[in-house]
């Protein structure tokens, strides 16, 4: 049965491009697009980003939903949902005028929305949007406004993290860690009986510890060894599960979050070329956010030229692998072949779009600045004997529409937890150098 008193949302642009499909998660209130919002998914239709995309994908929905309807008449959302319609342009009450003179897009959105809130006294209208400027704007006219909520994470505070210290561990059950390379029982260490997904744990005892996995298809934990992986050593435990996780190959999906510094990128490279025969290619990715939101096209040179110093953080962690070997070694030659045969691409992630994705380790680095409905793109493109790896840091967001709740790193670790193909890591120390670690903690 339908509420009698439903709410009317206005959405900005940046909502629909950061989930084309938003539309249908408003439940069963109205759904209002602004026509400057469509003129403004206009200027991203063409392009091979994902926002792009979106765009174009977001359009096509719009045009299945109306048919051979006017899209100023109300047009059902479905069954159980609202209604959706465009709100064409209005004329700038005094108040706008007097506010904000600048007629661009946003202003234009704030004085569709105040025509709306004032043509429904009777219902609450909110305006969604991501950007939190606009928020602001529109609070100080008396419209309520209001972040996109439906895919942020619901307490940032206890995001999973992938890895428990246990104290006072039996010294007997520490003992068979050791001694019991197949591993023991969980139901020895009285562990929640519902433990789906991939966890490690620090065990201690006064003097005693021991690193272990817990494999919720067996339901056994096993003791995690340090092992060096195609020259790198783990430096603390936290990077000795990363290696293990990536080693694994009942793992398909791994997230690595923490601080620069800690390692991310470098334990995923190191792990794909250690497994290198395992797959036919090794893509390491990341999304291309410019800096202070200048266009791509301000830089010089061709379209390669103004992607390498984007793609330069890739390329420094593969030299500092590379520097662990001798030039003549087998280790170091294979990485040069790899790279001249493309087994190992490095590249822009737009440029994955539309390939086949089977058999291949896929890193993607800087995850964070992945909305995850784009986080969600990437995964549905996995094929058969693919592993997936997104590393990032959550507190370090380039995007401008997207903070440490709502953005696909921290989405996909909440929603993939108890998953048996899915394990994340959350690294704490910074193994850079000490000023790398001191500047991350006091800066």
């Amino acid at each position: 049965m339908k509420k009698l008193n439903k709410k009317i949302f206005i959405l900005d642009t940046n909502v629909l491009l950061h989930d084309y499909k938003c539309i249908y998660n408003f439940e069963e209130n109205d759904v209002i697009i602004p026509i400057v919002v469509l003129e403004e998914l206009d200027k991203f239709k063409r392009g091979n980003d994902l926002i792009n995309f979106h765009a174009r994908e977001f359009t096509r929905e719009l045009d299945k939903l109306s048919g051979d309807m006017l899209l100023t008449a109300n047009i059902s959302l479905g069954e159980n949902l609202g209604n959706l319609h465009i709100e064409t342009g209005k004329d700038f009450s005094e108040k706008v005028s007097e506010s904000f003179p600048e007629r661009n897009p946003d202003h234009r959105i704030l004085a569709i929305a105040e025509y709306v809130c004032n043509s429904n006294k009777d219902k609450t209208v909110v305006l969604i949007t991501k950007d939190i400027n606009l928020r602001m704007k529109a609070k100080s006219l008396g419209i309520m406004a209001q972040d996109y909520q439906n895919d942020k994470v619901a307490n940032i505070d206890d995001l999973y993290k992938g890895i428990q210290v246990l104290e006072g561990v039996d010294h007997g059950l520490i003992n068979k860690l050791y001694e019991i390379p197949e591993g023991i029982s969980a139901s020895e260490f009285n562990f929640d009986p519902n433990l789906k997904g991939h966890q490690f744990y620090i065990m201690k005892n006064n003097g005693a510890s021991a690193l272990a996995h817990y494999c919720p298809s067996t339901r056994m934990l096993n003791r995690v060894i340090k092992q060096t992986t195609y020259g790198i050593d783990p430096r603390n435990a936290e990077q000795t599960f990363a290696l293990d996780a990536l080693s694994n190959p009942d793992i398909q999906l791994v997230s690595l979050t923490g601080k620069a510094g800690t390692g991310k990128t470098l334990l995923a490279l190191a792990s794909a070329l250690q497994q290198h025969k395992r797959y036919k290619q090794i893509f390491l990715a990341r999304p291309v956010v410019p800096l202070a939101n200048r266009d791509l096209g301000f830089l010089p040179g061709d379209i390669k030229e103004k992607m390498e110093p984007y793609m330069q953080p890739l390329y420094d962690n593969l030299t500092v692998i590379k520097h662990k070997f001798s030039h003549q070694s087998p280790e170091f030659l294979r990485i040069n072949d790899m790279m001249k045969e493309e087994k190992l691409v490095i590249t822009p992630l737009a440029y994955i779009r539309g390939r086949s994705l089977s058999s291949i380790f896929f890193i993607v680095d800087e995850a964070q600045n992945l909305t995850p409905h784009e986080v969600k793109t990437i995964i549905t493109r996995a094929g058969e004997g693919t592993k997936m790896v997104f590393t990032g840091d959550i507190e370090q967001i380039d995007s401008p529409y997207l903070d440490t709740a709502s953005n696909g790193l921290s989405y996909l670790s909440d929603k993939m937890k108890d998953q048996e193909i899915f394990a994340h890591v959350n690294l704490v120390k910074g193994e850079r150098s000490y000023l790398a670690e001191l500047a991350s903690r006091l800066l």
